[in-house]
């Protein structure tokens, strides 16, 4: 088995990983614009060796990791290059912008527009690591459009690596994933920003920050080189998200200046229901 991987850093070189320990066999090769990002991942095992486009033509399999503004715009270059028996398939957070983008390529039966639901703050092949998606949700958009073999040779990898599969348009994974995803990001960016603005002591922050804040600005440190091109490509979605989330900051900030203490507890203790939710647990007995 031949694979490409296409930016070499968390999500590709920790696919590579998994698929590395499924398959020992497979030749992963990679493919980067960083240099320093294939020597690294060529001394971390990631990768057998570097790689260019002339190597899709005789991919099995080629993984693409890159950011979605970059995506965008190599896509059609990579299916150009791709052989006819290659499957390529994308990670990127949007879906409507990329799906449209190769709507009529020629080889849009090589295609399949993928999203796993899965990464942390880091970046670059350091960061990747083997297990990332096991346990996790990949998020496959008309798949209908991919050519039905092309499409179980992936999802004979999701599912071995031990990925839940959903399927969804893109239309509707862009406006949910706003919410999930592209929402707590943009909440943690300006969490970390107020605190900067407002707490100009650094050693202050350092010594009264506890876990609670240091969890929900994690995503903080996530990289705006990937995050920027999400937010443009998937903008109304994040405007009407976050107009819904001022209102209800707006609502709480008020219900403090009432001294409506017992509604801030109830609109908590509503929220609570979260916790039952990321456990799959339904809110209501069908």
């Amino acid at each position: 088995m031949k694979i490409v991987i296409i930016g070499v850093g968390l999500i590709g070189g920790s696919f590579a990983k998994d698929v590395k320990r499924l398959h020992p066999e497979a030749e992963i090769i990679g493919v980067d614009k960083s240099e320093s990002h294939l020597d690294e991942a060529l001394q971390l095992r990631i990768i057998d060796k570097k790689g260019g486009y002339t190597d899709l033509q005789t991919a099995d399999m080629v993984f693409v990791g890159i950011p979605v503004d970059v995506l965008m715009a190599e896509l059609p270059k990579i299916l150009d290059a791709s052989g006819e028996e290659t499957v390529v398939m994308d990670a990127g957070s949007t879906k409507q912008s990329i799906c449209e983008q190769v709507a009529d390529h020629p080889k849009r039966r090589n295609f399949m527009a993928c999203h796993p639901i899965a990464g942390t703050e880091f970046s670059g092949p350091t960061a990747a690591f083997e297990g990332l998606y096991t346990g996790k949700t990949m998020i496959i958009c008309e798949v209908e459009k991919t050519a039905f073999k092309l499409q179980e040779r992936a999802l004979a990898i999701f599912q071995k690596i031990g990925m839940r599969i959903r399927y969804m348009n893109p239309r509707a994974h862009d406006k949910h994933i706003a919410y999930v995803s592209h929402l707590s990001h943009i909440s943690s960016f300006m969490l970390g920003k107020t605190v900067i603005d407002k707490e100009r002591n650094e050693r202050d922050i350092f010594d009264m920050a506890g876990s609670g804040f240091e969890s929900t600005v994690r995503l903080a440190k996530s990289s705006p080189d990937m995050w920027t091109p999400i937010f443009e490509q998937n903008k109304d979605n994040v405007v009407e998200t976050l107009e819904e989330y001022i209102q209800n900051l707006i609502t709480f900030k008020q219900l403090i200046l009432d001294n409506d203490f017992k509604n801030v507890h109830q609109e908590m203790s509503n929220t609570n229901k979260i916790k039952q939710i990321l456990k799959g647990i339904p809110l209501t007995k069908k």
